[in-house]
Formats: C-alpha cells, structure tokens, sequence
C-alpha cells in the first residue's frame, strides 16, 4: 500500500534529530509532514526544507498573527525559502490579506486558522466570544473566501460547512483525527478519519496516534487503509 496524499503526519516532537529519525521509520507510509512551532523553535524552517528536498509536501503550522505588515514580510520570507507547501495564520481579516499578499506569485498555498480543535464552546465564552465554535468557524471561513485565502484549517465538526461554502476546490486541513478507538487527548472536537472525509476535509492531521505508536509505519498504513474504506 502507498502513502495517501491527504494523510498529514505531525511531527510534533522536541528536535529535528527526534523528527527526521521518525520520518525513517515511517518510510513510504507517509508523503506529507507537518512541522509545527516546536520544531519551528529548533531549526525547523531547515529541516522543512529538507523534507521537500526528499521528495515530501510540507504543511508549516506556524499560525502567524501579527500586524499586516509584519505578516506579509514573514509569508513572502516563507515563501521564498520554498520551506512549505501550506502555511497557516490566524483567521483575522488583516492578517489573512496581508499573508495572501505576501506569498504572491509563489506556489504556496494560505490556510486561516478558525477555531483551535482543543476548544470548547465553554472555553470560547471564557475567552470573550459572543459566538459558539460552530457559529465563529463560519464566520472566519466566509472571512477567509473573502481574503482570497486557499483553504481552512477547522475540526470534523465543521468541515462540512467549511466545505459547502468554499467549493470543491477549497482545502479543508481537520486536526483532531483519531483512528477508531484511538483516545481523544485534548482535542474536544475530534473524529474518525472516515467521519472527517465524509464531511468533507480534504486533508487529515494525525499526530500522537502515529508518533506515539509502537510501530507508527504500521499506525500510518492503518489509518491509509481506514481512509480507504471511507
């Protein structure tokens, strides 16, 4: 069995020498990584360019939030360095804009971030919001439509609706994936990888339940072939 492009591995482990070892041992059951902000912290703009190198897509989860400005100069950094293939920033009008911006002309795909997969409608209310989860999710993808951003990163929860209003081509990335049986950790809006494709994400995030597993080769192939009956 080969890998499944819409299969997204996190590799969200403290050094680069700890993620590069993992990657050799999933092999060929995984064709595309995610390297977050802890690797991001030691080395891990190099070592996400060295994935690409060997052949793999690279989704930088490194969520950036700040002025316009300051965005756009980090999106056109990223995508010059051609380190990823999907960047995420948070889902705020001023901050997607300017990362569309800064990116132009580069093959690197923009993807908002809505609402964390770890909270709850409860957490959202002790923030501050006047919306539940589902209600703020589609407001910031209409929001990111809008920006001219090219997917979203929301839960399986709200990947339908994500879906429904970007279209076919629209990138739909769910965190929160856990295999049949697997524990939910701190996510609080999770599924399946067969419930998250149903509704419509495009793409599955999957960490602990590979990085964690005894074998994750055998951990990755299981939830290929979980994607494959769905």
């Amino acid at each position: 069995m080969t890998s499944d492009p819409r299969l997204i591995a996190a590799l969200d482990l403290p050094t680069v020498g700890e993620a590069r070892a993992l990657t050799e041992r999933i092999g060929d059951a995984v064709s595309f990584y995610k390297v977050g902000l802890q690797l991001l912290a030691s080395e891990g703009a190099a070592f996400a360019r060295e994935l690409r190198g060997r052949g793999h897509s690279v989704f930088c989860d490194w969520k950036l939030h700040d002025i316009g400005a300051t965005v756009e100069k980090a999106a056109a950094a990223i995508a010059a360095s051609e380190a990823c293939d999907l960047l995420t920033v948070h889902g705020e009008p001023q901050v997607m804009r300017a990362a569309v911006k800064g990116r132009a002309g580069s093959p690197m795909k923009v993807l908002a971030v809505t609402v964390l997969t770890s909270l709850s409608d409860e957490d959202l209310r002790e923030i501050g919001y006047g919306f539940s989860a589902a209600e703020l999710v589609e407001r910031r993808v209409r929001q990111a439509i809008d920006c001219g951003c090219d997917g979203v990163v929301a839960s399986p929860h709200e990947a339908g609706m994500a879906r429904r209003l970007g279209g076919s081509g629209f990138l739909v990335v769910t965190p929160g994936v856990r295999p049949a049986g697997a524990s939910l950790d701190d996510q609080a809006r999770a599924a399946t990888p067969g419930m998250a494709l149903k509704a419509g994400a495009s793409h599955l995030v999957v960490g602990r339940p590979i990085t964690a597993a005894a074998d994750p080769r055998a951990a990755a192939r299981a939830i290929v072939q979980e994607m494959a009956a769905a």
